[in-house]
């Protein structure tokens, strides 16, 4: 090997390690960070529960409540949901970590558009979860509760509850990602606005599909996710369209 040689070999290797260090460095705040909130959350995790089961709550007869069938259900139902509390707190600050991370190694452009799609990713997130807690599941609740047997007394387990919520809320925050992707599949070229608006009648046939599939096994749930879907939709084109443009008078 030349001294040219061995000095590139040097340089790749010594980046490397950079990139390895900076990389621990990250984690390491990231992970600093969701450990922090997690213990400011589990002096308060009994509350959190009882605020967090309101929608079922509501749903069921007068006097209902929730009942543990496992012996650590009641222990560690509160203590997951103030994980996976502070999971969505610290969300914002893992992603600008990740970003600080990338960020250097890329282009002007390509980190004017990351941001605003970051950022919405993010918001779209947060909204389709909110939108699950707050509008979708006292419906659904009061919707299987009605049409279960009267011989059946409903006394769901606190873990299974849970389980089930956070099942919905990545349903519906991932699937209020629909604009963000179809602005990522026309940036890389895949799609145009164009034949977006052409597809739309399969795009509708195919969210009120996925809706049926990933929802509770009732209408209501199914249309509360499928019309937002199809709203988003709509907005995800007119947004590839506004970032098309924007691309190509940068180009």
């Amino acid at each position: 090997m030349s001294d040219l040689d061995q000095d590139a070999f040097d340089h790749a290797e010594s980046g490397l390690f950079a990139h390895l260090i900076e990389l621990r460095a990250r984690l390491i705040r990231s992970l600093f960070a969701l450990i922090a909130v997690f213990l400011c959350l589990v002096p308060f995790s009994n509350r959190l529960f009882t605020w967090f089961a309101a929608p079922l709550l509501d749903a069921l007869p007068e006097g209902g409540s929730l009942n543990s069938y496992e012996v650590l259900s009641p222990f560690m139902a509160p203590l997951k949901l103030a994980f996976f509390t502070a999971v969505f707190a610290t969300m914002p600050w893992l992603l600008y970590q990740a970003w600080a991370f990338v960020a250097p190694g890329l282009y002007k452009r390509e980190k004017r558009l990351a941001l605003p799609i970051l950022g919405s990713a993010l918001v779209l997130f947060y909204t389709g979860c909110a939108f699950a807690f707050f509008v979708v599941l006292n419906g659904v609740f009061k919707f299987l509760i009605d049409f279960a047997p009267d011989v059946v007394k409903i006394t769901p387990d606190p873990g299974k509850y849970l389980d089930f919520v956070v099942v919905l809320f990545l349903a519906f925050g991932l699937s209020f990602e629909l604009p963000v992707a179809l602005v990522i599949l026309v940036l890389l070229g895949w799609v145009t606005p164009q034949q977006l608006s052409e597809w739309r009648g399969y795009a509708i046939v195919g969210i009120f599909v996925v809706a049926a599939v990933i929802t509770p096994p009732d209408v209501i749930s199914q249309l509360l996710l499928a019309i937002p879907m199809c709203l988003l939709y709509e907005a995800g084109i007119i947004a590839a369209k506004l970032v098309g443009r924007k691309s190509d008078a940068a180009g």
